[in-house]
């Protein structure tokens, strides 16, 4: 699916997936700890059309909400080292028209070993669980705004992020995905992701 399809798919739902994403966003309360910047409660927000994307590292070509394609031009925004000899390349996180935040990179296994991708990656609710793998463990927080941000989701219950990719990232690998959220407010310049297996990181919004 092209990603003009996309662009028009997301613009017609625009309307109605900002005003539940940004109602349903929930507050944070902060800290620092590794993938844990605050506690939340609440249901996570829903994004109005779904659609299909893919990636290297998701050979079925499942995702939902954009293509699942990384720049691989130029220096990443961020370089996030996890366990195992796995890295978390971030390539952009870019505001689109429609009212969201796209975060489009790669996870690169440098290690001599295979990696067995953890379900914490897939987030703690069972609404998503039906998805198989997925990102939607990845949030982002505006500590400047006390705010959290949860993978959008399509009126399904699809996380707007790749899934159904291969959990098994071979040595020298790389897993390329992309995470769809509500867009924090246009004063927002960065924002700190997280994700389980990785330490905090602040990437800035372009």
């Amino acid at each position: 699916m092209s990603k003009r399809h996309m662009r028009t798919m997301r613009r017609a739902g625009a309307v109605t997936a900002l005003s539940a994403a940004l109602a349903l966003t929930l507050t944070a309360c902060g800290g620092d700890g590794e993938g844990d910047g605050g506690k939340d409660e609440g249901k996570q927000p829903v994004a109005a059309s779904p659609a299909q994307g893919g990636g290297e590292g998701a050979p079925k070509g499942v995702g939902a909400g954009a293509e699942a394609t990384s720049p691989t031009s130029g220096d990443p925004i961020a370089n996030i080292k996890g366990d195992g000899g796995l890295e978390l390349l971030i390539h952009s996180a870019k505001r689109d028209d429609g009212g969201f935040l796209t975060v489009d990179g790669q996870f690169k296994n440098t290690g001599s070993e295979g990696f067995s991708v953890p379900v914490s990656w897939n987030g703690l609710e069972q609404a998503v669980a039906a998805t198989g793998q997925s990102f939607a463990g990845m949030t982002l927080v505006d500590s400047k705004g006390k705010k959290r941000y949860y993978v959008l989701r399509d009126t399904e219950n699809r996380p707007l992020t790749t899934y159904g990719y291969n959990g098994y990232i071979q040595p020298g690998k790389t897993l390329t995905f992309f995470a769809q959220f509500p867009a924090p407010p246009p004063s927002t310049a960065k924002v700190d992701l997280q994700f389980p297996g990785f330490p905090s990181t602040t990437i800035e919004i372009s």
